[in-house]
């Protein structure tokens, strides 16, 4: 095949692109990029300006509410002597024995309802009436059952957990595909084979979104318990800072709940790309 070559007196130009002319570039692609981290930064950032700036003119009063720049130094002042690093161990550990306790109870109970229809006659309406029970209000009960220690706190986060980790899991197992189930079958699977292969593995998103509900759940269950005849603990700190109307003391606790809780959040998160690299998902445009 011959190639054919331009007539003398013109330059061999692209076809695609006129002589003389750019390529057009898109306005976007000429930015460069926002950092991500910086976006997210932006929100709160301005609110805290914002509210500054109203405690400086002198809008907002320090007794309703204290401005960042005291709010951070009574932050300071707590951890340097000790008082908050104190306090946030004292939760952690009741949230831990709690969401452990939590976590066996309403996994176990998935399990024996999820993979069995005799489980689920026996188990799933009794989870399902008492799910829609107050938690809160049964702590006179936890405190007449349980005295006013370590133990009706515990039993209050463990009682928020399981709920909600029954709830996915159970769901995640009832939502594996019957397919997968036949060809497992086909295969030669036994029933632990079914299960340890097809049914866990498919129902393990669903036990990390119970996990993350659970998490928050235990949260906002210590806020609740730790209000409750507590001596120790950031929710003491709180009800010791509302006594002295110390607004910038209850703030404090409450971003140490808050910091606490996107911790555990960014844990969890960690998990489900450590655990479930298998399931392409939709990470926005």
């Amino acid at each position: 095949m011959s190639i054919a070559h331009a007539p003398p007196g013109i330059s061999a130009v692209s076809p695609s692109i006129p002589s003389g002319l750019e390529p057009v570039v898109p306005r976007s692609a000429r930015r460069r990029p926002v950092p991500r981290w910086l976006r997210r930064i932006v929100g709160p950032g301005v609110l805290l300006a914002l509210w500054q700036i109203l405690s400086v003119t002198g809008v907002l009063h320090p007794d309703i509410l204290a401005s960042p720049g005291t709010i951070a130094r009574a932050g300071a002042d707590l951890i340097a002597d000790g008082t908050l690093p104190s306090a946030m161990g004292v939760s952690l550990r009741r949230v831990a024995l709690g969401l452990v306790l939590g976590g066996v109870v309403g996994i176990v109970l998935a399990l024996v309802s999820g993979l069995s229809r005799l489980g689920e006659d026996l188990v799933d309406a009794s989870v399902q009436m008492l799910r829609t029970v107050p938690w809160v209000g049964l702590i006179p009960l936890f405190i007449i059952w349980l005295g006013i220690g370590e133990a009706p706190k515990i039993a209050l986060i463990a009682l928020g957990v399981a709920f909600h980790l029954y709830l996915n899991v159970y769901a995640g197992i009832r939502g594996v595909d019957e397919q997968l189930i036949e060809a497992g079958s086909s295969l030669g699977l036994s029933r632990w084979g079914l299960i340890r292969h097809v049914v866990l593995p498919g129902a393990l998103p669903g036990a990390m979104t119970g996990l993350r509900y659970s998490l928050a759940t235990a949260w906002l269950a210590l806020v609740f318990g730790e209000q409750v005849n507590a001596d120790d603990g950031i929710g003491f700190l709180m009800n010791q800072a509302r006594e002295f109307f110390r607004t910038d003391v209850i703030v404090v606790c409450l971003v140490v709940y808050a910091f606490l809780g996107l911790t555990a959040d960014v844990v969890v998160r960690t998990l489900e790309r450590l655990l479930l690299q298998w399931r392409p998902t939709f990470t926005g445009q």
